[in-house]
């Protein structure tokens, strides 16, 4: 065997680490782009293209399948702050969108680390393959934090997603593309997102030994007016004994009463409730006006307002996640609560006869109101914890309450 020999070497000085940001654009298949010219490059995950909207932060950990079907999210692309998205694989059974489970509203999806192979025994498929199926486009690999910091500091932005397998993007034209995007002012998202014709529910909460139940001898019959309602707060309202019959966005009050409800729920939905208001807001005004119990949800509760005679105006930044902490005046406690919206009501415009019932901790922006003498009723946030926390989940109860009581007088 050869002696070794030792050889005096010179140490190789440690390369410097390079950032992301000094890296060749051409190593990357994805790109967001907004539109004051802030360019981030990540990987392509899920369909490829471009698509536009506008551009939230979501802070929950819990739950990413549940918020890219949520139809509140239409034209809209969510930055998720929590950094390991589709960890847990896909299912077929953790869907919100009530239509069709191959429908998805969100225009994107920005995640901070790679995807990686799931590891959940309910999961059915890879987060990429179930992106493309739905035709939703998420670049991985960015700084979220810098992303959310910009969203604080500015605002919501609007920006573009796009996803290139060459990796080749013209940053011109997107940037371009971010600043002609209209915005969600003035936009009626719900009349997309909403159904086109009344069907019935009868699925109840889901169990881990039995999975999804139905409900077989209904107590109450509720008609939900479809903004963009999640299945999670119909399943609530099955699980409680409401036969529910959900109804299209711009249905009007006289055909809502012809199917004798026992009570009326206004659903979550996306876009500016003004503008969903102009229809929609006159016929809730007319049901208010009768006896029988009404509960809203999210876009529901800002449409009641605007029924009432109140105002809703554009956020900073929007409330997105599912630990924003709310203060329920009616029964002096903290609850934590998931949300989703860009919107709020004008507390300031509220007329005399509607109280004040929830306020947000975070900012003091109003997220419930009442009728006062009347069973009707609202709240800013999701009680349904799909995904978040349960702890609103009396809401139902209270509502269900609301029309035993209005049965018994």
């Amino acid at each position: 065997m050869a002696n070794s020999v030792a050889k005096k070497t010179t140490p190789k000085k440690k390369p410097k680490s390079k950032s992301k940001a000094d890296w060749p654009a051409a190593k990357y298949t994805g790109v967001v782009v907004l539109e004051d010219g802030t360019v981030f490059y990540g990987f392509g995950v899920g369909a490829s293209g471009s698509h536009v909207g506008e551009i939230c932060f979501n802070t929950a950990i819990t739950g990413y399948q549940e918020t890219l079907t949520d139809p509140s999210y239409a034209g809209q692309i969510i930055t998720f702050t929590f950094p390991h998205i589709g960890n847990i694989g896909t299912n077929d059974e953790d869907l919100e969108t009530s239509n069709t489970a191959s429908k998805c509203s969100v225009e994107g999806a920005i995640f901070k680390a790679d995807v990686t192979e799931p590891s959940n025994y309910r999961s059915q498929a890879h987060l990429d393959d179930w992106l493309k199926q739905r035709n939703i486009i998420a670049v991985s690999g960015i700084d979220t934090r810098a992303l959310t910091v910009i969203i604080r500091e500015k605002g919501l932005l609007n920006g573009v997603i796009a996803h290139n397998k060459q990796g080749k993007f013209d940053i011109e034209k997107l940037t371009d593309m971010a600043k002609g995007f209209a915005g969600l002012e003035g936009a009626d998202l719900a009349k997309e997102v909403s159904c086109t014709q009344s069907y019935e529910w009868d699925e109840t909460t889901w169990d881990l030994e039995t999975g999804y139940g139905q409900l077989l001898d209904p107590k109450h019959h509720v008609v939900a007016v479809d903004f963009g309602v999640k299945r999670n707060i119909l399943r609530c309202l099955a699980t409680l004994g409401c036969k529910v019959t959900v109804v299209p966005a711009n249905t009007s009050c006289d055909d809502i009463l012809a199917l004798k409800p026992d009570g009326v729920f206004l659903s979550n939905g996306p876009g500016d409730p003004a503008a969903t208001g102009v229809y929609a807001a006159p016929e809730i005004a007319k049901l208010i006006e009768t006896d029988i119990p009404v509960f809203g949800i999210c876009l529901g509760h800002q449409i009641m307002a605007l029924a009432l005679g109140a105002k809703t105006k554009k956020m900073h930044q929007g409330h997105h996640g599912a630990n924003h902490p709310v203060k329920d005046f009616t029964t002096d406690k903290v609850e934590i609560t998931s949300m989703n919206h860009g919107f709020a009501v004008d507390a300031d415009t509220l007329p005399k006869g509607i109280s004040q019932t929830h306020i947000s901790l975070f900012d003091g922006s109003n997220c419930g109101l009442a009728v006062d003498g009347k069973r009707v009723f609202s709240v800013q946030y999701h009680p349904e914890a799909s995904p978040g926390p349960q702890d609103s989940h009396y809401l139902f109860t209270r509502f269900v309450d609301h029309i035993e009581q209005a049965k018994a007088s």
